[in-house]
């Protein structure tokens, strides 16, 4: 077993095993991370070259994110996970993170505990759909800007900058903002994904749902991540 960097071609293999557990990603994720931080994603290659599994990880101003952690069914339960782990560990610390964040599956949590991990909050997808007959934007062609008072408060949130990221999922898609807060409608296939959001105030988080949601359309899947605390 060989742990090497995760490439461009790898991409094709990552999705395929994403699609069998039925996680919801997207291809550009993967140029973004292998961009910005190459070298703290890994893939796991057999003996024999068959791909066995993946990890990515992402350094911000002063923390970094590890995720998209996954090995193929038939090679579990073989320490391949732990040590595509530790590889994305290691980079991380050498690049000065100073802390290191994750969500964890309960088949995954022992591990993380096993390497000083702590839970601190649940993370809960909620699915709705649009129900707009009339929107007002061809989300997928929509380009915006995040300001630099948006990205305060997504650092008064998060406790780091993460301006990297900010900037290519905002890029993406539909940007609502003002001086207390932001929410971006990101395209997933033919989802939409709530996320980056941040608001310093409840009233300003409900007021700029609503105003996204207005502009989805009918019949369209929309789902959003937020911790069980909100």
């Amino acid at each position: 077993m060989t742990i090497e960097p995760f490439r461009t071609e790898d991409i094709a293999g990552f999705l395929k095993l994403a699609a069998d557990e039925k996680w919801v990603v997207d291809p550009w994720e993967f140029d973004f991370l292998l961009q910005t931080f190459p070298q703290g994603c890994f893939t796991a290659h057999t003996d024999n070259g068959e791909t066995a599994g993946f990890v990515t990880s992402l350094r911000h101003e002063q923390s970094g994110w590890i995720g998209n952690l996954i090995v193929a069914g038939e090679y579990r339960g073989r320490g391949i996970g732990e040590k595509l782990f530790t590889a994305a560990l290691g980079a991380l610390r050498s690049a000065g993170a100073d802390t290191l964040w994750l969500t964890a599956s309960k088949s995954g949590a022992p591990l993380y505990e096993k390497h000083g991990f702590t839970g601190i909050d649940k993370i809960i997808r909620w699915v709705g759909e649009g129900r707009q007959r009339h929107t007002t934007i061809n989300l997928p062609n929509v380009r915006s800007t995040l300001s630099r008072s948006g990205s305060d408060v997504d650092c008064l949130g998060w406790g780091d900058r993460r301006d990297a990221l900010l900037k290519a999922t905002v890029g993406r898609g539909r940007l609502q903002q003002d001086e207390s807060g932001f929410i971006s409608l990101q395209p997933c296939g033919d989802s939409v994904q709530i996320g980056p959001f941040s608001a310093v105030y409840s009233t300003c988080a409900e007021h700029l749902f609503e105003s996204a949601f207005r502009s989805v359309g009918i019949g369209t899947k929309v789902f959003v991540d937020a911790p069980a605390s909100n």
